[in-house]
Order: C-alpha cells, then structure tokens, then sequence
C-alpha cells in the first residue's frame, strides 16, 4: 500500500484511477505531453485521496448515524435526475441493483454535506458596495462572448470527380471575389439548392465546426478567408459584422456576483479546514520519490 491514511490503507488501485484522472484533465487542456509531468500528478492524485479520506473520517467521526430519511429523499433525488431507476444505475455503472451498497455510498454523502454545512457555517451577506467592488474587481469573468456574423459559399465532394476538381473551382470563385465580385450574390450563384445556407447570421465560438471558427473568428470584418476544408467541403468564409467582447451590466450580474463570492467563502473555509486535518493526520506515503518519468522521454 502506498498511502496509509491515519491507519486506513488506501489500495493501489484507487491512486493509480486517480492520478489517470488528474493527468487525463490536463491532457485535455493540451498541458502535458507524454509523461514529463507524471511525478506532479502523482502528487496531485495522492493530495486528492488523502483530503477525501480525511473528510470522510472526520465526517464519520463528527455523524456516525444518518438518518435514513435523508438517505432516501437523496436516492429518490438521484433516480429523478438520472430519468428512472435502471437509468441510475447504468450512470453509476452497478450492473445490478444493490440498493443496500448504494444506500451506503449515499449515506456517506449525506454525511458529508452535514458536516461541511458546520464549517461553513452562515452564509455571508454581501452588501450591494461589496458586491459591485467585487465585479468591478473581477470584470474579466462578466464579459458578454464574442460574436460573429458570418456567410460562406461552400462545396460538397458529392458527385464530384476530385477534390481537386472542387478545390480549383472554389480557388476560381475566391479570386472572383478578391477582384470585388459581391459576396452574397457569387454565393447565390454557386448555392447548391435553397437548402444550403449562405449567411450563418450571429454565433459565438462553440456553436459550428471548430475548424471553421478557427477561421472565422481569426478574420476581420469583410476579409475573405482562404479556401478551407472541413468534414461537409470546402469553403470561403467572410465576416459580415463582429460585436466584440464588453462587461456586462451590473445588475445583470449581480446575483451571479454575489454566488460567486459564496462560493469563494465557502472554498476558502474548505481548504482551511482541509489543512487542519492534514496537520493532525498521520500519514504514511511508501512510494519511492520519482526522480524522473522512467518512460525513456
């Protein structure tokens, strides 16, 4: 075992799933390559672990009984949410139901929000002042997103010989409009039928193909983009408009504001109180420090 948690030994399994969550995190965020960072996530999945068993520890401590109405108006809560009873099931990945296990892990969550509801005591009451000094403060989390208005004129490959074929025709209108054609009219010309459209009107990044907001949204207004592929052809792209990115007004924000800072109180007093129960803890880490990835990188 290589934690040992105020004498509860955590199995190996538990850190090893731990630490491919950590690092699967940062894969997706494009922070890591191969194993140059595993020592570090190592770390970070031990830190988890432990602050998650001391919580439960201490939460077992403080609550050693749940009532079991809690527990159930909890599952009852959890079958709603996950659509009906198997559908709960299947999203927790019990093959069968064992509701006396399931009643169990709940009975510990319940614990736990009980015991943290403690720490956390009153929930503060930020006056309108503070509020508006905190969004002011922090006015780059209420920006509105921005907006593009966008046409193309695009290609299928369906029916066509070669891309090649399709790339020189698209390559042929581009020059067109380089010399000055009218965008929406070349478009008009070249629409495939009355179903394909040509002007996409106002969207923000994550509502099309990300290859063609790669475009799009690098360009500024009335540019025509190059040709470019994408999984439904080729296209040329233009900007019409762009409305940038501006603070949202205030009041708009403001419960969203005053959430924020709730929240901020509460993280603040859970890691304080996290702290406290790893200065008081014995623990007992008998993994070998990693020197370096051992992966031949």
């Amino acid at each position: 075992m290589a934690l040992i948690i105020n004498g509860e030994e955590i199995d190996d399994e538990v850190i090893e799933a731990e630490f491919r969550n950590v690092k699967g995190h940062y894969e997706r965020l494009l922070q890591v390559s191969c194993c140059e960072r595993d020592p570090e996530f190592r770390g970070y999945a031990k830190d988890n672990i432990i602050s998650r068993v001391l919580l439960n520890q201490e939460a077992l401590k403080r609550l050693p009984v749940v009532e079991d109405e809690a527990i159930t108006e909890r599952l009852t809560k959890l079958i709603e949410e996950a659509g009906g009873e198997n559908e709960f099931y299947m999203k927790i990945g019990m093959p069968y139901k064992d509701e006396a296990v399931v009643r169990q892990n709940i009975a510990g969550g319940v614990r736990l929000d009980l015991m943290l509801g403690q720490i956390y005591g009153a929930e503060p009451e930020p006056t309108d002042a503070e509020l508006r000094a905190y969004y002011e403060k922090n006015l780059a989390i209420y920006m509105t997103e921005e907006m593009i208005h966008a046409a193309h004129i695009t290609k299928s490959l369906q029916g066509a010989k070669s891309r090649q074929e399709v790339f020189e025709a698209m390559r042929s209108i581009r020059q067109e409009l380089r010399a000055g054609a009218d965008f929406m009219k070349l478009a008009e010309e070249h629409r495939a039928d009355e179903q394909q459209m040509i002007d996409l009107g106002w969207f923000k990044r994550g509502e099309f193909m990300e290859e063609f907001e790669t475009i799009a949204f690098s360009m500024g207004e009335k540019e025509i983009s190059p040709v470019f592929n994408t999984q439904l052809g080729f296209h040329i792209c233009t900007v019409l408009a762009r409305k940038v990115s501006e603070p949202m007004p205030f009041e708009m924000v403001k419960d969203a504001v005053r959430q924020r800072m709730i929240e901020e109180f509460k993280d603040t007093k859970f890691n304080e109180f996290t702290e406290q129960l790893k200065a008081g803890a014995e623990i007992k880490d008998t993994d070998p420090a990693d020197e370096n990835c051992g992966c031949g990188h």
